[in-house]
Formats: structure tokens, C-alpha cells, sequence
């Protein structure tokens, strides 16, 4: 089908789901999708995808749009919002599972699962903007990364909607789940290219115990990291960040790297790591406890990239981290022991000046054996970027088909993913 302009859009949607679900994109959800609609359940869905695939349009699940706006090249022509399903369907906290419906945020998970002293301990930014669809489709995490573990690593049963409007699931509510095909693994990271996920299934955790952040700062990017180094070294640490000496005024260090040292445990633990980290940091290192550790580590968890020019993702082996860091020639927020570095340009750089430093830095990261990916990126540049990475020939081809067989139609997110998928 031709591409219909957004009323003639509207028109058809409405008599799927009803006029009051069906609405025009707000700012950020433009650069997503030209019309929205927001099913109440899985069998609207399910009647939304089989009028996409029978007059070819082109659907996009959405959060709050956050990650979709930035990795679209072009709008598609409908956006599914998740937003009418947030509902926790089931929370057991002697079992530490808890399931939920895709529109339902981190933020208001884990308000949940606190009152048990528990969390879902993936921690991107922004938690209570975060969908669990999102998180999910996208892959997200943050600092507690390194200790927790990643999305793939917790969740253990979805739901989704995929061709022909059918629900298909995989895994379960328990955590000893092996029956089936490993469906989390796929749709972890999928970007909505393969279904519209509805709901999830995660196991929980207890919240960190004695919580404390060790915190110094150095006038060189290289000291810092070599910091960063000895602390992993001297305690079992809940996450380790560097930060490149642009954001250091945002913790009161203008000018300086700065280095982030969480870790937790019991009191006698904490203490243990306290003192090995004092030792490992050397001077002017500040030990944060309590309300003030945590609003630290918030801070730090919520980095803001926006206005930058361009902001992409670099993940290499953390011994390789240092080396990519330097021949990158950009601020950065690194997650020290885990290889993995937000890179960023200022805002005043030209495109061609955008497109060159992808190139070259995408060039580092292969040599590393590691690859990059763009997070976003400035309007008038993004058409003309490769978000994503281009992997060797044998995975790309077994993509495309893993595509073809979930999506022979094309209609989920279509070129939103790895070589145009």
C-alpha cells in the first residue's frame, strides 16, 4: 500500500480499536511513527498486526519513545502504544518472580517489589520513564550491570504478539524453566523487528544491603582508569564508572575524571571494602553511605546525553577499555569492568564531522573485536548513519532468517535493526 496520509490512517485504525485509541504522535513520538495506537489487551494486538500485514503497513511498538526516536530514520506508519497495558499480573515474593505487562514501568516495579525489599535490579536511565517493553526490546541496563547481571540474565518468560496476529510465549513463571525455545534470549535486544512483546516474566532480587560509594577524581583520563583498575582489584564491587572530565562538574569536580566505586554487603563486608578501596583509590577519595550514596549513584545512573552532537555505545573487553577510550578522542561515561562505554561528541560538531567519528570509531571497536552502536543522534544527521553495527556474514545471514520466519510479512519495525532488518 501506498502511504496514506495521517487522517486516511486514522480513519483505518479507528475501526479496529475504536476513535479514542487512536491518535496523532506527540513531539517525540513523531520522529516514530505518524499515527499511535493504543490497544487495551494482546487480541487488539493481535487485530492491529493482521490489518499491518494485510495492507502493508509498517508497525513500531512504543514505550515512551525515547529509544525509538533516536533509531528511526523514518517514521513508521503506525506506532503500537503499550501504555493502556501496565498492569502487574502477578508478584510472588517468596518465589522473587513477579509478572507484568509491557506498558508497565521499572519505576513502578520496583515500588512494588520494595515493599518486600526486593528489585528488579536492571537500572537503566530513567527508570520510571522505562516500559518493561523497552527494557526488553532495547536491552537496557546501567551500572548495576556488572554485578546483576543484564536483561537476558533475568528474565525467564514472555509474551508476544507476532505474524498473523498470534500470541506466542515462551519460558514460565518459575525460575527452573528449560521447556522450549529460548524466546527471552531472542526478543532481548530485538528492538521490536520480530513482535510486539505484551508481557514479561522476571525473577527479582533482594535490595543491596549497606550500599556505599567511593568516589574520587583525577586531573588525567589515563590516572583515572588506571584508578578504576585497582578498585576492581581490591573489593567485589556492585558497579565501577569513569567519567571523561566534561561531566565532572556535574558531581562538583569541574575539569576532572571522576571515578564511581559502588559496592555493598553485609556491615562487616562494607567495611572490609572500605578500607581496601580507600587504600586502592589513595587521595581525596569521598565515602558516601545511605540517602547521599544513593542520590549519587542516581545521578550517575540518569547521565544526561542530550544536546550532543551524537552519542553512541562502544563494547570491547574491559582490558581492551582503556586503549579504545583514547584512540576514540571523546567524552565518555565508561562501566569500567565491564567493557562498555557511552561515547559522545559536542554539539557544534558538522556532519561530516558526525559521520567521520562513527566510521573511525566503529574501525576501533573491530579492531578490539568489540562493535559500537549510535544511541542518538542529532535530526538532521541521523538519515544518513548506520545505527547499528554490521555483524560478520554467518550471524547476518542467520538474522535474516530468524527475521523471515517471524516476520515473513516485514512489518515489525522493519529496518530498525542490524544490515536494515
Amino acid at each position: 500500500m501506498d502511504h496514506l496520509d495521517p487522517s486516511a490512517l486514522t480513519r483505518l485504525l479507528t475501526a479496529v480499536v475504536g476513535a479514542d485509541r487512536v491518535r496523532l504522535p506527540n513531539d517525540r513520538e513523531a520522529f516514530a511513527a505518524r499515527v499511535i495506537i493504543e490497544p487495551a489487551n494482546p487480541q487488539e494486538i493481535g487485530e492491529v498486526v493482521r490489518k499491518c500485514e494485510s495492507d502493508a503497513l509498517a508497525l513500531a511498538p512504543m514505550g515512551a519513545s525515547r529509544t525509538l526516536s533516536q533509531v528511526r530514520r523514518q517514521p513508521a506508519e503506525v506506532g503500537v502504544s503499550l501504555a493502556r497495558m501496565d498492569n502487574i499480573v502477578d508478584y510472588e515474593p517468596d518465589d522473587m518472580t513477579v509478572v507484568a505487562e509491557a506498558g508497565v514501568t521499572l519505576g513502578v516495579l520496583n515500588a512494588r517489589t520494595a515493599l518486600h525489599s526486593q528489585r528488579l535490579p536492571c537500572d537503566p536511565a530513567n527508570p520510571e520513564l522505562t516500559t518493561l517493553g523497552a527494557l526488553v526490546g532495547a536491552a537496557k541496563s546501567g551500572p548495576f550491570r556488572l554485578s546483576e547481571g543484564g536483561v537476558r540474565d533475568l528474565l525467564i518468560g514472555i509474551r508476544f504478539v507476532g505474524h498473523d496476529g498470534r500470541l506466542i510465549h515462551g519460558g514460565g513463571r518459575v525460575v527452573k524453566n528449560v521447556a522450549g525455545y529460548d524466546l527471552m534470549k531472542v526478543m532481548t535486544g530485538s528492538f521490536g523487528t520480530l513482535g510486539i512483546i505484551t508481557e514479561t516474566v522476571f525473577k527479582v532480587r533482594p535490595l543491596p544491603e549497606n550500599y556505599s560509594l567511593a568516589i574520587t577524581s583525577f586531573d588525567h583520563v589515563a590516572d583515572a582508569l588506571a584508578a578504576a583498575r585497582r578498585a576492581e582489584e581490591a573489593a567485589t564491587l556492585s558497579h565501577l564508572e569513569v567519567l571523561s572530565p566534561s561531566f565532572g562538574d556535574k558531581f562538583a569536580r569541574p575539569g576532572r575524571s571522576v571515578v564511581f566505586a559502588g559496592f555493598g554487603g553485609s556491615r562487616t563486608e562494607a567495611s572490609y571494602y572500605r578500607a581496601h578501596l580507600s587504600n586502592a583509590l589513595k587521595r581525596n577519595t569521598q565515602m558516601l553511605a545511605g540517602d547521599d550514596a544513593i542520590a549519587n549513584y542516581q545521578q550517575l545512573r540518569d547521565l544526561d546525553f542530550a544536546g550532543a552532537a551524537i552519542a553512541a555505545q562502544l563494547a570491547v573487553l574491559p582490558a581492551d577499555l582503556p586503549q579504545c577510550l583514547s584512540a576514540c578522542g571523546a567524552e565518555f561515561r565508561a562501566h569500567a569492568a565491564s567493557g562498555v562505554a557511552q561515547i559522545i561528541l559536542p554539539p557544534d560538531r558538522t556532519n561530516d564531522e558526525i559521520s567521520d567519528a562513527v566510521g573511525r570509531w566503529r574501525e576501533i571497536a573491530h579492531e578490539a573485536h568489540g562493535h559500537l552502536r549510535v544511541l542518538e543522534a542529532r535530526s538532521d544527521v541521523r538519515a544518513n548513519l548506520d545505527m547499528f553495527d554490521q555483524p560478520p556474514d554467518p550471524a547476518m545471514r542467520l538474522m535474516r532468517r530468524l527475521k523471515l520466519a517471524f516476520d515473513p510479512k516485514n512489518i515489525f519495525n522493519p529496518g530498525c535493526f542490524a544490515g536494515g532488518i
